[in-house]
């Protein structure tokens, strides 16, 4: 079942639904109460990752285009995350469905796509690993060709249709993901 709440209703209730903020992280739910109601505090819709996936097998990761949400689950289903992100400027660029983690990139570089250089021919033909690289500093290189869940340089992007097709997260979030994440980790974009 997937619920929305408002900010006020969240920010009331939120100590009691067992979530702890903590600066420069995403919203962690203490899993071991099983009988709570979750909320949060940007109104993102939270799933149960039994509406998505079969089973936890090497995690999973739920990317919600809609709320602008990515949820993760471990697969022992002891941690469980929940970030903001970028979502893709248009429907023409979301991809949905089901992928899943091929490769863990420690120092992303950056290419532009044919599409992207075709709506744009004034792109650059590479951007290397650093602070100018719109792949922010971790990425996960998902089943899909020119697809990825990346951090980003530019903050403002967070929250808002901003990317063209990419997941994008605050660098301090890819970079927790990162490390929880494998490859083989399953993913749905919905």
């Amino acid at each position: 079942m997937i619920r929305i709440f408002n900010r006020r209703a969240a920010l009331r209730s939120i100590m009691s639904a067992g979530f702890v903020a903590v600066a420069g992280r995403g919203l962690t739910q203490n899993i071991a109460e099983p009988d709570i109601v979750r909320r949060n505090i940007s109104s993102f819709s939270v799933d149960n990752w039994q509406d998505h996936f079969d089973n936890l097998k090497n995690g999973a990761i739920l990317c919600d285009t809609v709320s602008r949400a990515l949820q993760f689950w471990s697969e022992d289903e002891r941690i469980y995350k929940l970030y903001p992100t970028s979502v893709p400027m248009s429907e023409e660029l979301t991809r949905r469905g089901y992928t899943r983690v091929v490769y863990k990139d420690p120092a992303p570089d950056w290419r532009p796509t044919p599409s992207m250089l075709e709506r744009d021919p004034t792109l650059p033909e590479y951007v290397a690993p650093g602070p100018e690289n719109p792949l922010g500093i971790r990425a996960l290189r998902l089943s899909w060709q020119y697809y990825r869940i990346h951090g980003t340089q530019d903050t403002r992007k967070i929250g808002r249709k901003s990317s063209s097709g990419c997941i994008g997260l605050y660098n301090q979030h890819i970079v927790e993901l990162f490390e929880l994440a494998a490859v083989g980790t399953q993913v749905k974009i919905i």
